[in-house]
């Protein structure tokens, strides 16, 4: 029987965690925590950066967010701050160490993608984004469908 779409795509997704883990594991950090240095980085330079936007980007649980947080905390990749306007609020300030490893996780990341399009051709690799964005639109379509009870059975 032929693999579906979803079959093949947690395949992929299970590969690519093993071996980024693998990768990065002497950097002390796993590919999910990878991924969230990537963002704080990136975001923090438009302002605060909280744990719900976290949360919402990779569409974590909040439980799931603070175990994630808490480790890059205790390794010091990142520190929380108290917002001025709302002391309840934490803001996720990246350290220099985030800094120096988001530097190595990007060669780790490049080497990945150039492994994992090996043999494609850039226009195979966009087709795959524009599918792999709509499947994931759909996915979003799927779940407020839902949340509203609109969804059809099978």
């Amino acid at each position: 029987m032929e693999k579906d779409c979803g079959a093949w795509i947690n395949l992929l997704s299970h590969k690519v965690k093993k071996r980024l883990n693998a990768t990065l594991q002497d950097l002390g950090i796993t590919a999910v925590q990878s991924r969230v240095i990537y963002y704080i980085l990136v975001h923090c330079q438009d302002g605060p950066v909280f744990q719900r936007d976290v949360e919402s980007a990779f569409g974590l649980s909040r439980s799931t967010a603070t175990g994630i947080l808490q480790l890059m905390e205790k390794k010091g990749i990142i520190r929380r701050e108290s917002v001025p306007s709302d002391a309840r609020l934490k803001s996720l300030v990246p350290t220099s160490r985030a800094v120096e490893v988001n530097a190595e996780v990007s060669v780790g990341l490049e080497e990945m993608e150039r492994r994992l399009t090996k043999g494609l051709s850039s226009g195979q690799v966009q087709l795959f984004r524009e599918m792999a964005a709509q499947m994931l639109r759909n996915l979003d379509e799927w779940a407020r469908e839902a949340e509203k009870g609109e969804e059809a059975p099978y």
